[in-house]
């Protein structure tokens, strides 16, 4: 069978099931009719009704995060002004290079001569274990 073939069957039992289906629904006795249209009117009313609670704390919901939003981005500034403003230059320069003290510097900020002697860097810092070794050994 074909992908037409299973189109057009599929069409066709669609169509003769809501051929029946209406058929039934004109038939239908009056109190099955009137129990089916309070369920219907129920089940709406709940829809609708689960749709307004949610719109109802929407609103104060995007007030707190707009009024939140804003008192960070005020209170970050200012925060980082009393900050600077607060401790002295030479204080918190001293903070940071002790916080760098253990990484080798940047190549853009340091002096391109330092480069140009490698060889002897490396040799000084095997040098330099080579006799911290010899120290823990005596």
């Amino acid at each position: 069978m074909t992908s037409s073939d299973k189109n057009r069957s599929d069409k066709h039992f669609e169509q003769r099931a809501r051929k029946l289906w209406h058929e039934a629904a004109q038939h239908i006795d009056p109190a099955t009719a009137g129990r089916l249209r309070a369920a219907r009117r129920k089940a709406l009313e709940a829809t609708q009704a689960r749709t307004h609670h949610t719109v109802r704390w929407l609103i104060p919901t995007g007030a707190f995060a707009a009024i939140a939003l804003a008192t960070m981005m005020v209170w970050q500034p200012l925060q980082q002004r009393h900050a600077t403003t607060s401790m002295p230059v030479s204080s918190v320069t001293d903070s940071t290079a002790d916080l760098d003290n253990d990484l080798p510097p940047d190549a853009d900020k340091t002096d391109p001569n330092l480069y140009q002697n490698l060889d002897f860097y490396g040799w000084l810092a095997s040098s330099n274990t080579d006799a911290s070794s010899q120290r823990t050994n005596q």
